[in-house]
């Protein structure tokens, strides 16, 4: 599908939504909760929201050090731009500002900002997975086989490292010789010691621990009668829809289509689950745009020390 037709098919699911939710529920009915929600715990859930994105900022910052070095303020900017493009871009467009941002902030190189963009995005998969186990392993698995699961699944990210550690070498030595620089850069932007792995292993943790917890608090408001797991399970959903290579503009359309697909097998009201969507939606929405007006006051200067040290 081309470029052309995938944009086209992404406004048709945003006007699709809009005609949707007017039809089923009317928007007036549809935003009235908003109305008796305590201003307090949306203050709270923001304020948790924004600290997940601090989280992605130190796992940026950590990951990168020492080119990164006296850069925070940079790399929180960064953080923000690229979550607010991603969220509004459509195609994972958005995903392009990491590597341009990292290379005009800290002149890390490209391969080795795609490398870890991609590294990055395995671990979010990969903390996405066990959160859902957690969340459904009462549900659907045999008494006891939750734990060892678990242990297994948190297992993954050591053995990924020693497989890249002993194949990426190996291949190395069949490639042309240009092909063999662009590769040693690029092996640049994967971790290269267990430490450095648990470390980044655990922001990203952290950050999806607080993010999906807050979108589930976010859920049961909209959907009082949502258990916490399926509320968790109804977040994840929606989160993991960015995989998808269409999206409607704002990721409107497949956004909710995400999180209803993990609500409806649990019995939950098609029109309750739209509710709940569309408003759990809104709500990511308006904090990306907060954090992204926050992002452009923030000055990017980065320390001559960072600078020099990049590699």
């Amino acid at each position: 599908m081309s470029t052309h037709a995938r944009l086209a098919l992404g406004v048709a699911l945003l006007l699709t939504v809009l005609a949707a939710v007017q039809w089923s529920i009317g928007w007036p009915q549809l935003l009235a909760p908003w109305r008796s929600l305590d201003p307090l715990a949306l203050a709270l859930a923001a304020v948790l929201t924004l600290l997940s994105y601090l989280a992605r900022t130190l796992r940026l910052y950590d990951y990168f050090l020492p080119a990164t070095a006296g850069g925070l303020g940079a790399c929180l900017k960064l953080t923000l731009l690229h979550n607010l493009l991603n969220n509004l871009l459509p195609m994972r467009s958005g995903e392009l500002s990491f590597p341009l941002l990292l290379h005009r902030y800290f002149a890390v190189p490209l391969p080795r900002s795609l490398a870890a963009l991609l590294w990055f995005r395995l671990m979010d998969l990969y903390a996405l997975g066990l959160i859902a186990l957690m969340a459904i392993g009462d549900h659907w698995l045999p008494a006891g086989w939750l734990a060892p699961l678990a242990v297994a699944w948190l297992a993954l990210p050591w053995l990924l490292l020693t497989v890249q550690e002993r194949l990426l070498p190996r291949v190395a030595r069949r490639l042309p010789e240009h092909w063999r620089a662009r590769l040693a850069q690029a092996r640049t932007g994967l971790p290269r010691t267990p430490v450095a792995l648990m470390r980044a292993w655990f922001w990203t943790l952290f950050n999806w621990v607080v993010k999906l917890a807050v979108f589930a608090w976010i859920l049961i408001l909209f959907a009082p009668l949502l258990s916490p797991a399926v509320a968790l399970l109804g977040a994840i959903g929606g989160d993991l829809t960015s995989v998808l290579p269409v999206h409607g503009v704002a990721g409107a359309g497949t956004y909710e289509a995400g999180v209803m697909a993990a609500l409806l097998p649990f019995g939950v009201p098609a029109a309750q689950a739209l509710m709940a969507a569309v408003n759990l939606h809104l709500f990511m929405l308006g904090l990306s745009l907060a954090g992204g007006a926050l992002a452009l006051a923030l000055r990017h200067d980065v320390p001559t020390a960072g600078m020099l040290h990049h590699g």
